[in-house]
């Protein structure tokens, strides 16, 4: 069965850095081909001893006229019994506009509109594809290799994975909330290891700060009503077709308290048959 995927997402939030990785993992990969002509590649594909199996298609460049039509070629697509997917790349306002500072790029919608207006134009083109994306992946704090990195995790093993890919994070609110998650968690009910002298060296991957917050009272009775909520979601995600799960875990820095619980977590979500991987977001600052 041939499988596609649709890379689409903000000017500078990193399309052309997903093509290169999508190249090198294998997929045949055409950048800014027209909607209309997506279902013309899968003719091709589908030929009697075409050896090309997946498809990686950039689309969104050039503006509006180049997102007209591809939620019908995605219908098209998966009518003919192919596996399609979504991603979204997704940035925030302040790092696209300093990328294009930095790169000094016009953006591609700016005629007669400063980069903060286009931006913002963008998005709104763009809500309806976002809309159906099976993972959104927010590049504001990754460079060129973490952002590889992630997209290798998340599709570099996707022919071994069975069913729904979960990964956990962990996050601290003072750095923002994540955009590209499905579940945020708060954990900051919990006595903050920051504040006892002798831990605060430490972070959550370390025992000292791990022992502290399992050993809190309020803990294992999270974990646990966790452990339930999540018995009752993951097979409903799954019978709903949902396609990669993201849980975030957060704590005031996300050193300490998240970084302990999203591990936690994930072990409890491996325990339901799936299995996980775990990302700490803001360990190192």
């Amino acid at each position: 069965m041939s499988e596609y995927l649709i890379i689409a997402g903000l000017s500078g939030a990193g399309r052309s850095t997903a093509a290169a990785v999508f190249e090198d993992l294998g997929w045949f990969v055409i950048d800014n081909l027209p909607p209309a002509l997506i279902t013309k590649v899968a003719d091709l594909v589908d030929r009697p001893g075409s050896e090309t199996e997946r498809v990686a298609l950039v689309v969104g460049r050039g503006g509006h006229e180049y997102l007209e039509g591809v939620g019908t070629a995605l219908e098209s697509l998966r009518r003919i019994g192919s596996r399609v997917r979504v991603l979204f790349l997704d940035a925030s306002d302040d790092v696209l506009v300093r990328r294009f500072e930095g790169t000094r790029r016009r953006h591609p919608l700016g005629a007669g509109e400063g980069v903060v207006g286009s931006i913002a134009q963008e998005r709104l083109i763009l809500d309806p594809i976002k809309d159906q994306a099976d993972v959104v992946v927010d590049t504001s704090d990754l460079n060129v290799h973490q952002l590889r990195n992630r997209l290798v995790q998340l599709f570099g093993a996707a022919d071994e994975a069975e069913g729904m890919q979960t990964t956990v994070v962990s996050f601290g609110f003072k750095h923002g909330i994540p955009l590209d998650v499905d579940v945020v968690l708060d954990c900051r009910f919990l006595p903050n290891p920051h504040w006892v002298e002798e831990l605060r060296p430490y972070t959550g991957v370390d025992l000292p700060v791990r022992e502290f917050v399992m050993s809190q009272p309020e803990t294992k009775e999270f974990l646990d009503r966790l452990d339930e909520l999540f018995a009752l979601l993951l097979p409903a995600y799954v019978r709903e077709g949902k396609s990669y799960l993201t849980v975030a875990m957060g704590c005031t820095g996300g050193r300490h308290r998240s970084v302990v619980l999203a591990e936690e977590l994930a072990r409890r979500i491996a325990g339901h048959g799936f299995k996980p991987t775990v990302h700490h977001r803001d360990l190192d600052r």
